[in-house]
């Protein structure tokens, strides 16, 4: 007799579902806001795998072989949300200020049209025979777990995320530690409602779990602000002279740069001095 599915695969079966649905779409045509819905997506089915190479443990690399297939699309995925907020940006300080900024244009267009491309190609070049693979391996991975194994997985993995966490926080973050953060706080989010959907209690008190999330909604304008930053610096590195229009904008990002990664990392020094202890 086989052994029963754990009431966890239907978060898996419900977001494979919905993310096969949006692959389907985008096997059409690349439209920037189905494929941050698909990374969403990706987001958690890869966490999902996570969570079961630490409730299988004696499994060496379950959660590569779960989630393999899919890593090169998710990292296509994710560089198109990167140029989307680089482009945004541009967007917004061209609206603000009622002039151009042509040359950058046309090398977010460039970069765009092979990032799409890129990402249609991979997109196209998958099959359903993959996405069934990966639900199979997902499901069979699933049977037999008893939810105090999940508990136990949940907390594995938060634990190692609390670790990060206490070595980031010790002094002043950086941009890296910052970015581990925003990533980390959205992994911890993730599981804590996968815990509530099964019934468990969630790790963190209400108060800690609003300020978690306060803080990571908090730090999507810096994040939105250092790739910016980081695109346009990129673009100017290529040129051998810079116009005063590009060096006062690159000032102001790095002087907004500054004030945002105050604020965050004032923010996660007093809710990882409450977590931590």
């Amino acid at each position: 007799m086989q052994a029963k599915v754990s009431p966890v695969f239907q978060l898996f079966e419900s977001q494979h579902q919905e993310a096969k649905a949006v692959f389907l779409a985008l096997g059409k045509q690349i439209k920037s806001k189905k494929a941050i819905e698909l990374l969403g997506k990706m987001e958690f089915l890869e966490l999902y795998a996570d969570l079961m190479a630490k409730v299988h443990f004696d499994i060496e690399g379950l959660n590569f072989n779960i989630f393999s297939d899919f890593k090169q699309m998710k990292r296509s995925l994710r560089k198109i949300h990167h140029f989307k907020l680089a482009e945004k940006s541009l967007n917004d300080r061209e609206e603000e200020l009622g002039f151009k900024y042509g040359g950058y244009r046309i090398h977010l267009d460039k970069y765009k049209k092979k990032l799409y491309t890129d990402a249609f190609d991979l997109i196209v070049g998958s099959t359903l025979k993959s996405w069934d693979e990966f639900h199979q391996k997902a499901m069979t991975a699933s049977r037999g777990i008893k939810p105090l194994a999940i508990h136990t997985g949940v907390n594995q993995i938060i634990q190692e995320e609390l670790e990060f966490f206490n070595l980031d926080h010790r002094g002043a973050m950086d941009s890296k530690a910052l970015k581990d953060t925003f990533e980390g706080l959205r992994t911890i989010i993730m599981l804590e409602n996968a815990l509530i959907h099964m019934g468990f209690n969630s790790i963190f008190i209400a108060g800690i779990h609003e300020e978690i999330g306060i803080l990571k909604n908090n730090l999507k304008p810096w994040y939105s602000n250092h790739l910016s930053l980081q695109s346009l610096t990129h673009f100017l590195g290529t040129k051998q002279e810079v116009s005063k229009k590009y060096l006062e904008w690159v000032k102001e990002l790095k002087a907004e740069k500054k004030i945002l990664s105050s604020q965050a990392e004032k923010q996660a020094h007093q809710l990882f001095d409450k977590i931590l202890g």
